[in-house]
């Protein structure tokens, strides 16, 4: 009969641990914040926002970015899409004085301020709002990434493309969360 050499709570506490030490050894903590006006974390998505209303980008907006930040990257999915994580928005070479995205962003290649936009899983531009099938409620999160560089990728990027670039380069992130159901 073998024995345990760890019991559930000591194998907890030395990740704890772990990490911990990550934190102050490196000197690296996550501080910036993602918000929206328009939906809670971990609350309902408005139908305004949805595929099933007027599929408008929610404004977000976000602080606590760290200095040596010179681009942000957005992306949204949907990691509870029956054929694996569905790609709703990929916004990418957002300039570092940016502090926010208004709601209803144009789908348009290229912003205003020169932030680019990429390819949804739906192959479009721009922002493809919530639409899972019937049954429970899908997640849908937006990360936003600031990063030490500018990644110069031509819009239509697809996400894949996004963080291949952004390999090495990320100094702080952030999520915001919402949910949606039919």
């Amino acid at each position: 009969m073998m024995k345990r050499l760890l019991n559930p709570a000591a194998f907890i506490l030395l990740g704890v641990v772990f990490c911990a030490a990550l934190v102050f050894f490196a000197g690296y903590t996550f501080s910036m914040e993602l918000y929206s006006k328009d939906f809670t974390e971990g609350k309902k998505i408005p139908v305004r926002f949805t595929a099933l209303g007027e599929d408008l980008s929610p404004q977000l907006y976000w602080s606590g970015a760290p200095g040596n930040t010179k681009s942000f990257v957005l992306i949204m999915d949907d990691p509870d899409a029956p054929g694996g994580t569905w790609v709703h928005w990929v916004v990418y070479d957002i300039p570092a004085g940016t502090k926010e995205l208004a709601m209803g962003v144009p789908k348009d290649p290229v912003l205003a301020g020169g932030a680019k936009q990429g390819r949804n899983s739906s192959g479009e531009t721009g922002y493809n709002g919530p639409l899972p099938p019937p049954g429970p409620a899908h997640r849908y999160f937006f990360k936003l990434y600031a990063l030490d560089t500018v990644l110069g990728l031509e819009s239509g990027a697809e996400k894949d493309e996004v963080l291949d670039a952004m390999r090495g380069h990320i100094v702080d992130q952030a999520h915001v969360m919402g949910l949606f159901g039919r």
